[in-house]
Parts: C-alpha cells; sequence; structure tokens
C-alpha cells in the first residue's frame, strides 16, 4: 500500500541538495519514502494506507504518535484524522504507535533558529522547510514546543482522506459500482440505495488494491468535528480514574523499585551502607546504579521506606552549589566573550541612550522552577532473552528505544517501547534519565518485570529545572513615546545542556536564551536585544514555554515601566508601536474584553502584557485588589491568535491552565539550592497557585493568521508580566524579580 510519504509533505523547494549544520541531505533521500511501520506483523485480510490508518475485520485504528502528556494530544490527532476519515471517535481504537523515523516532528526544528514568526521572507521560507528536512532525515520523533497541531494538521488528515477514497474504491471494485457516485458516513461507505458498508467488511479487499494517491480535503465549512465543541476523547477515563497511566501499570510477577542518587546530580557516590535496609520487611535487594542505589522490594511503599535507610556517602556538586553564588555567576556573565547572540538590533541604540537626558534601567532577576509533575517518574522495564520492553509515558520515543539499546547492548530493533498516558510533564518527559536507572536495574535482574518509580522527593531535587536568568535593560523616552529599548539576558544553554546529557553537539546560539524577547512585533527606533551564555551550571532542561517564560517577564515588565516614564497608556503604545496584523487584534481583543481604560476603585488596578511565541500572539490583562489580606487576583481576560481553533474547549482549557500555571510560579515558585542540593523538595514549599487564589479567566481566539498554531505553551509568558504591571498599577510598587511573594503577600 501507498505510504504517506507520498500524500504529504511540506513545501520546501531545494536543488541538488539543502546544506544544514555541515550535512548534505540529497533530494532523492528527503523524497525517499519512510518505511510505514504498521505494515510489521499486519495480519491476513488487514490494511494500512499509511503510518496513521490500519483496518483490518474487528477495528479502525487511528495512530497519534505525538505523546500525550495532559495536553490533549491524543485527542486532537484522533479528530484530524476522523474528520477525514468520517469515524465517530467512539468507534475506533487510538493508540500512539511504535517509535518510528515515519513519525518524525518537521516543525520543531525551526523553534531553534532565529527566524521571527512574522517573517515570511524567501529566507525565512527556507528555513522553516529545512526544518522539516531536518526532521525527516534525523527521524526526529518528538513532542514540544507547542508543535502537534500545526506539525500534524496537513499530514494527518491527508491520511485519513487518502484512506477514505480508498475505501470507497475497494466498495466500487467489491459492488461494481462507479466510486464517484459513492459517499461516506460515519465509518461506512453508503451505496447508491443507502446500503452501507462497514470500513471493517471493506479492509480485505483495499488490501488487495493501490492506494488512492489524489485527494481533496474537505472545506472546513463541512466539518463535523473539528471546530466545533465536543468533550475530549479521554475525558470519561480520566473522570473515572479509569485511565491508565504509566505509574499505574501491574504484571504478572512484577517487582517494585526505586532508586536514590546523589542529589547534587552528577556528583557520584563514594560508597553505601544497605545493611538497614536489607532487614527491613519485603525488602529483595539493595542494588548500585550510576550515581546511587536501586532498592528492590515487594511494593513501592517499602522500596520507598528502604531507600531512605541507605547510608549513601555522596560526591560533591560538579557545579556552583548555592543559590546566591550562582546569581553572581550569572551577572559575571554580560561580558563579550560570552555574548551568544544579538538577533534584534535596530536603530541607534548606543548613541540613543548616550545622548538621553535620562536613561531608564533595570534589572530583572528569575529562579530555577521544577518541572513537578503530577505523576512522578516512572517506568516498568523487562529484559530478558534479547529483548528489553519498556512501559512509559515520554516525549522521546526514539531517543529512549536508542539509548537503552546502547546501555542494555541490545540492538535497537530489540527495544519494544510502549507509550503511555503522562500525568504531566511541562518538558520533564523530554529526558530519559530515568529510564535508563530502570534499564539498569533489570540488567542485574533479567526475566523480571520491573517497575521503578521514583519518591516525590526524588522527583524535585533531580528535577533538570528551567534556568534561573538575569536581564539588565536601558531604555528611553521621548515626547511621550518610547524611543529606545535595549535589553540584555544571561541564561544558561538549555540545548547544550540537554544535547550534552543525549551525547550531541550544540552548535550555533541558543535561540531558547532569548525566546518571546527579541522577536516582538514593535517597531521601537531603537530596539537591541542580546543574549549572554551562562557556564553551565545546575543541569538545566526545557520547560512549559521555555525561555518565553521568563524572558516574557523581563521583556513586558520593562516596556510597562518605559510606558509609564514616558506617561503613554501601555495598551495604546503597544498598538501605536505594533507591525505585525494579528498581534493587533490580539492586543484589541483583550483591551475590548477587559475593558481597558475605564477607571477603577482605589487599591485595584489592571497590568496589561503581550508576548508572541511559538508563533502565537498572546495578550492577557490581570486585574488585581489590593486587600487587608493580602492582594488578590480577581480576573484575567487572555487573547490569542492560532489561525484556526480545532477544538474550542480543549483551547480554552489550554490557554487557562497556561495562565494558571505561568500565575502560580510567578506568585510562589522558586527552586534554591545549597551545596548543590535543590532545597524544595514537595509541593509544600514549591507552591502553585492554590484554588482559592484562581481567578476567573475569560478567554478568546482569535483566526486572523493563515498559519495554524498550537495552544500548549503560548499562555503562560503574559501572565507573570500581566500581574507584576498590575501590583504595580493597584500599589505602585514595582517587583522585578520573581516570585512575587518574596515582596508582597496574596490573599
Amino acid at each position: 500500500m501507498a505510504r504517506l510519504g507520498k500524500i504529504a509533505r511540506r513545501t520546501f523547494l531545494v536543488g541538488s541538495a539543502a546544506i544544514l549544520g555541515g550535512v548534505a541531505f540529497g533530494t532523492y533521500m528527503y523524497k525517499r519514502e519512510l518505511e510505514n511501520p504498521l505494515e510489521a506483523g499486519l495480519q491476513p485480510g488487514a490494511v494500512t494506507f499509511n503510518p496513521f490508518v490500519k483496518i483490518d475485520a474487528d477495528s479502525v485504528t487511528l495512530i497519534t504518535p505525538r505523546a500525550d502528556v495532559g495536553q490533549g494530544a491524543y485527542s486532537v490527532q484522533a479528530h484530524l484524522i476522523a474528520e477525514e476519515l468520517d469515524v465517530d471517535l467512539d468507534t475506533v481504537r487510538i493508540e500512539p504507535g511504535p517509535p518510528s523515523r515515519a513519525y518524525y516532528n518537521g516543525v520543531v526544528a525551526a523553534e531553534g533558529m532565529p527566524i521571527a514568526a512574522t517573517a515570511d521572507n524567501v529566507i525565512a521560507r527556507t528555513g522553516r522547510g529545512a526544518a522539516d528536512v531536518v526532521g525527516k532525515m534525523t527521524g526526529l520523533q518528538l513532542t514540544g514546543g507547542s508543535t502537534t497541531v500545526p506539525d500534524m494538521y496537513d499530514r494527518l488528515r491527508l491520511a485519513g482522506a487518502v484512506a477514505r477514497e480508498t475505501l470507497i474504491a475497494a466498495a466500487a471494485v467489491q459492488t461494481g459500482l462507479e466510486a464517484a457516485d459513492l459517499t461516506t458516513d460515519r465509518g461506512a461507505v453508503v451505496l447508491t440505495d443507502g446500503t452501507r458498508l462497514a470500513y471493517i467488511d471493506l479492509a480485505a479487499t483495499a488490501a488487495e488494491i493501490p492506494a488512492v494517491e489524489k485527494v481533496t480535503l474537505r472545506d472546513p465549512s463541512t466539518w463535523r468535528t473539528l471546530g466545533k465543541s465536543h468533550p475530549r476523547w479521554d475525558i470519561r477515563a480520566k473522570s473515572t480514574g479509569t485511565q491508565v497511566y504509566g505509574i499505574d501499570m501491574q504484571m504478572e510477577g512484577m517487582v517494585h523499585a526505586t532508586t536514590r542518587t546523589n542529589p547534587a546530580l552528577g556528583g557520584g557516590i563514594l560508597g553505601f551502607d544497605a545493611t538497614d535496609a536489607m532487614d527491613m520487611r519485603g525488602v529483595h535487594d539493595v542494588l548500585p546504579i550510576t550515581g546511587g542505589i536501586a532498592v528492590i522490594a515487594d511494593n513501592t511503599w517499602r522500596a520507598f521506606q528502604a531507600a531512605q535507610a541507605v547510608d549513601c556517602d555522596w560526591g560533591p556538586a560538579p557545579y556552583i552549589g548555592n543559590t546566591e553564588d550562582q546569581f553572581a555567576a550569572i551577572a559575571a556573565s554580560f561580558t563579550d566573550d560570552k555574548k551568544d547572540s544579538r538577533f534584534k538590533d535596530e536603530g541607534d541604540v548606543v548613541g540613543t541612550l548616550d545622548a538621553s537626558a535620562e536613561v531608564l534601567e533595570a534589572e530583572y532577576r528569575l529562579p530555577y522552577l521544577a518541572h513537578a509533575p503530577l505523576e512522578p517518574m516512572s517506568v516498568v522495564v523487562k529484559l530478558e532473552d534479547g529483548r528489553l520492553d519498556i512501559w512509559t509515558g515520554t516525549q522521546i520515543p526514539r531517543f529512549i528505544e536508542t539509548s537503552a539499546a546502547a546501555l542494555a547492548g541490545v540492538q535497537a530493533e530489540d527495544v519494544h517501547l510502549h507509550v503511555l498516558m503522562s500525568g504531566g510533564s511541562f518538558g520533564r518527559r523530554l529526558e530519559d534519565d530515568y529510564v535508563k536507572q530502570a534499564v539498569e536495574i533489570a540488567m542485574q535482574r533479567r526475566g523480571v518485570p520491573i517497575k521503578m518509580v521514583w519518591q516525590r522527593e526524588e522527583d524535585f531535587t533531580h528535577d533538570f529545572p528551567r534556568p534561573m536568568a538575569i536581564a539588565r535593560a536601558r531604555g528611553a523616552v521621548s515626547g511621550g513615546a518610547v524611543e529606545a529599548f535595549d535589553l540584555s539576558i544571561a541564561s544558561q544553554s538549555v540545548v547544550e545542556s540537554q544535547m550534552g546529557r543525549l551525547g550531541m553537539p550544540a552548535m550555533g546560539p541558543d535561540v531558547t536564551i532569548v525566546a518571546g524577547a527579541w522577536d516582538q512585533p514593535f517597531a521601537i527606533p531603537h530596539y537591541r536585544v542580546t543574549g549572554y551564555r551562562v557556564p553551565e551550571m545546575v543541569p538545566v532542561s526545557w520547560w512549559r514555554s521555555v525561555g518565553a517564560s521568563g524572558n516574557g517577564f523581563m521583556h513586558e515588565t520593562f516596556f510597562d515601566e518605559l510606558c509609564y516614564a514616558a506617561g503613554v497608556d501601555p495598551l495604546a503604545e503597544r498598538l501605536r508601536l505594533c507591525t505585525h496584523d494579528p498581534s493587533r487584534k490580539v492586543l484589541e481583543a483583550v483591551g475590548e474584553m477587559s475593558e481597558w481604560g475605564t477607571d477603577l476603585a482605589p487599591g485595584r488596578g489592571r497590568g496589561l502584557a503581550f508576548t508572541l511565541s511559538f508563533g502565537v500572539p498572546t495578550a492577557q490583562v490581570v486585574e488585581v485588589s489590593d486587600t487587608q489580606g493580602g492582594l488578590r487576583i480577581d480576573k484575567v481576560w487572555v487573547a490569542a491568535e492560532v489561525g484556526r481553533v480545532l477544538d474550542p474547549v480543549n483551547f480554552e482549557a489550554q490557554l487557562s491552565g497556561g495562565v494558571i500555571w505561568g500565575l502560580g510560579h510567578a506568585m510562589n515558585a522558586a527552586l534554591t539550592y545549597e551545596d548543590g542540593v535543590a532545597q524544595e523538595d514537595n509541593f509544600h514549599v514549591f507552591e502553585g497557585m492554590r484554588l482559592r487564589q484562581t481567578p476567573k479567566i475569560e478567554v478568546r481566539g482569535l483566526e486572523n493568521s493563515d498559519r495554524i498554531r498550537g495552544i500548549g505553551e503560548p499562555g503562560v509568558p503574559p501572565a507573570a508580566p500581566a500581574l507584576g504591571n498590575a501590583i504595580f498599577a493597584a500599589t505602585g510598587k514595582r517587583i522585578r524579580s520573581l516570585p512575587f511573594h518574596d515582596e508582597i503577600d496574596f490573599s
């Protein structure tokens, strides 16, 4: 049967080769079909039209390869296929599929390129096309960067359409009718007399004919489910407690394990004494693993207790160990030799500031932040007779497959990764450390299924957090307008840190250091954003909205400060300077929603912030009251432009969740270090937003752009600056470091 490589690929013009990172990829290699993983083990009478649809005599199966970590990825992917295939989700099976190059992400690599989302020139289009080349040639199967929808929007609809049209062709062969006279309806081909032939009854015939390759996608005006409000596919299971996550896995003969490694990441272990642990009830063994120990017991709780009873002699942290010294190292990194990027440098910033009678200066600080998903790291592994089976939730299945194979000494094809639903991630499951620990245990207990679960404290102290950062800003105003804006940001490189753990080089500047700051669509006459790379300290990783999560706070707080210095309304000034029509409409929408500019009672205030991140212009207004019991957040308005809202219910949920995530961390959260060890080791000392503190949130999705975007992360960056600007409006207190609770109490 035809593979999806024949029917869907992004438009990208290449000559004899695309030169990327010093490697030449010929057009033949790029255009070559990728193997359809569903063909392996296909039973007689079953058919797979492409890597995303399989039908046999019993069921229709849709493959949704982007990981679901709570953001509804399985549901939206399934709806994209189902809309064109013409099936209802309650009548099909939905599976994540095996790790495969066919499920490469052709969009995510563009997030690492210095291409402004607003750019639409030849260079920008070529760069975005190059991202597809990189993804396909490397088989980059990865979920992240709010790329699930933009990457899969065309591919999955085409997959469904090809399957639908081939089933119609099969019905024509089976009945002798003309294919043009046949239609489909909810899992069946409908004949001219109204007879319905179920897809599952056409599978055997479809398997014997060529796939229909030229298809026409349905006009959005005819969509049955896309763009309409409907329950998420997983809502029933999650509401009734029947959803199976990695931590829920049970197997016959399974033993339970946990690990305890040096809380100073990479510090190693000098020795350990497990005498007391081995005497505890239910404990089977204490094993050495890289950097620490593992305990095997007859249940998870007993493994937890025994792990704490092991006397471990830890090595010292291989990085600067205390928060104060870490900030000092960042402050010392604003030097020419550590300059990483200057993607924005417009006008004459230096000359303007030197000539200005009054220069506004500010410094902003961000702490490390933990991912802290509700489900701690967990995995089930079994190594037997050269075969390694892994059951877990992950965003990087092919990386897991490769690293586990290398560690266990087996071939990659002998690793069988079973991807499960994840109970949260926020970027944490873009790492493979917990899986490698479980494989180490399995190598010492072959033939036995082992369920390894981290203690919550282990999950916090062994996180690869969002980097801490410092920004130094200088600006000037003139004639009631923002005239100059100079922002310098110093932070660790997420790319360098994670690529180092994966044994891969990190080439060129790291866009994440300045993401959400350098590419904002404002025509400030003298405008510069510079990134400085801080030497490696605590190992860091991707966190929901990555660099934009903090840069939005620093950029938009300083923008607000400049507006007040100029005596100009912050919304009016942004609208005056905005060069991007979709962004302008977002700003206008949030202003209208919040009734911006209307009077508020004393002690109340509104704050505005805007961040263009992951290609999504997002604006928020936060309204607060200064009460005797502390500051209260009353309401939040948020508007975002995504090109097309595919699922209004989940769209609202993702934006609202992003607001709550952004506000909660801005209010309360920081990960601090002493002697290289994270001091916040559970939720009681790393608080999010409490239910009683959660404001009413009003969401509006705009559809003015011709490019479809994802919404999992863009709701986060504007939340902190909108809150900070509201605090200033209500109290006159300008807070430039997070979390806010260091300087103000919340009710």
